[in-house]
């Protein structure tokens, strides 16, 4: 349902309807979506699976990262046990925070086509992952995959659909939509309760460091502190431990094991710890409403398109 008084879901809208539009008129869909972080793009791949699933097709979401991954399975999990008992959809989830006896069941499950949406990193692409029915692949933060692995994906079946969602699309992919060779929609307006982004660059200092973390913390609110660098995250820590007595710092990152990071961000999530250190492996589709303030330590060690994720993890 459109809200008519909302100008953002009228591009949501028009992106839905396009999607749905390309996937009805009988030949492969190649379309990308475009919006900034945080404006709704996840929506539309969630009424495009649907779309698939009840055409009796499987849904592939090739995500970039295990966090990323676990959100949208979770996220996915949630929307369609809403119609579980009229439309019963079977997902699965496949990365490195899912067991190996999870995951050679889930293999065989999407096999015999007995799954309906799979979702996961990089894992999706192996040799060992076989689908039944593939009718839809789509591809989170595009920017983040090559171009060898997002053919490889295509080549599965010649008749798939691909729906790419990006906040920075890569000069490639923008220049194919720009000239017309696959389908472009773009999600320009923010949702109602979305805030625009106050960013500031200024030199390292711990007054400032201490005073920004303090005014999120007066208003109930969670800070991310990222700094890139695993070798050095421990003395990071004990200095931001002296710097905030009044934090209680939690520390994740990709070296972390599987299971200890996935503790680390549920915790974080249910607001058992107030500031989160952690590397660039929030970067990508990490949604958490109660933290609003990010400080990146070294910002100028980073890309563009890498800063306007980070800077969409908040706001």
């Amino acid at each position: 349902l459109v809200d008519w008084e909302d100008p953002g879901s009228w591009d949501q809208a028009a992106a839905i309807a396009a999607v749905v539009a390309d996937m009805k008129s009988g030949k492969p869909m190649d379309r990308l979506v475009c919006g900034d972080v945080g404006f709704g793009k996840t929506e539309v791949a969630l009424r495009a699976a649907f779309a698939a699933v009840m055409d009796g097709k499987q849904v592939a979401v090739l995500a970039p990262t295990t966090l990323l991954a676990e959100q949208h399975f979770n996220t996915f999990s949630d929307r369609f046990a809403h119609v579980a008992n009229e439309w019963p959809v079977k997902i699965v989830e496949l990365s490195r925070f899912r067991s190996a006896r999870e995951q050679t069941a889930a293999l065989q499950q999407l096999a015999e086509g007995k799954v309906d949406i799979a979702i996961g990193t990089h894992r999706l692409l192996q040799k060992d992952v076989r689908f039944a029915r593939l009718g839809l692949v789509v591809i989170d933060e595009e920017h983040r995959f090559g171009v060898r692995q997002k053919e490889a994906l295509k080549a599965l079946r010649a008749s798939v659909d691909v729906l790419t969602l990006t906040a920075t699309p890569i000069p490639r992919t923008l220049g194919l939509s720009l000239e017309g060779l696959r389908e472009f929609s773009v999600i320009a307006t923010a949702p109602q309760k979305r805030l625009a982004i106050k960013t500031f660059v200024v030199p390292h200092s711990d007054g400032i460091v201490r005073e920004a973390v303090l005014r999120e913390f007066k208003r109930g609110g969670q800070v991310y502190f990222l700094h890139n660098e695993v070798d050095t995250i421990g003395t990071v820590c004990e200095r931001l431990a002296k710097l905030l007595p009044e934090a209680r710092i939690v520390v994740g990152h990709g070296q972390l094991p599987e299971r200890e990071l996935e503790r680390v961000m549920k915790e974080f999530t249910q607001q058992r710890h107030n500031l989160l250190l952690c590397t660039t492996i929030i970067e990508t589709g990490i949604d958490n409403p109660h933290a609003n303030t990010i400080l990146i330590n070294r910002a100028d060690k980073f890309g563009l398109a890498q800063l306007h994720q980070l800077r969409g993890r908040v706001g």
